[in-house]
């Protein structure tokens, strides 16, 4: 498999996972303002969406949406229980969590870092994202991660979200249950190998 990036972005929720679950993989770097590979190649003729994260599949198909690439990546190591099994209730609740991440969240964060949107539209987003950021902080209460005891891929993409806020200086310090949650994720060996794979973290 081949994992299309860019340091930081959206796709380092994959990337974790493809860690955590202990896949081969290959990592390509994308210049999202350029829309192109590290070699000079056309990124759009990969992905016509221009955005990461895409994982490319052994077979040759293209996936494109981080919540469904961190489910297949998921499910093809299923031993590793990074998504409850399929069909059961708790995979739905997984689902909603992606879902809730990637609507509520994602799309809130996102657009602060357009620097062409005013401060008055920022304001309004980044007081959006606080408020459901308050609403994880009450759904952690009592848990070590968003499904209960067991780490999976929504946690991976959690933790990318409490990384933009804190590039954008979000004031989280009230929420306990979140920031002992975003240490828990953030020291995991392999949550510090995909920081340190992006150059986001400096290795030791």
């Amino acid at each position: 498999m081949k994992l299309y990036y860019s340091p930081g972005a959206c796709s380092l929720s994959p990337h974790i996972a493809l860690l955590e679950a202990g896949l081969p993989y290959d990592l390509v770097k994308v210049d999202l303002r350029a829309k192109k590979l590290e070699n000079g190649d056309d990124y759009l003729k990969v992905n016509p969406k221009g955005q990461v994260p895409a994982l490319a599949l052994d077979s040759g198909e293209l996936l494109t949406e981080g919540p469904v690439i961190v489910q297949i990546i998921a499910d093809k190591a299923a031993g590793k229980n990074l998504a409850p099994a399929r069909d059961s209730v708790e995979r739905y609740k997984l689902q909603e969590w992606l879902t809730y991440t990637n609507g509520e969240l994602h799309k809130n964060i996102g657009p602060l870092f357009n620097p062409a949107l005013s401060d008055d539209a920022k304001a309004v987003f980044k007081d959006r994202a606080l408020g459901k950021f308050r609403y994880v902080d009450s759904q952690l209460a009592g848990k070590d991660y968003l499904m209960g005891k067991q780490f999976t891929v929504a946690d991976g993409y959690m933790f990318t979200m409490l990384r933009w806020a804190d590039g954008m200086k979000f004031d989280l310090s009230g929420l306990s249950n979140l920031m002992a949650y975003k240490a828990r994720v953030g020291a995991r060996p392999m949550v510090q190998e995909a920081l340190t794979k992006e150059g986001l973290l400096k290795a030791a």
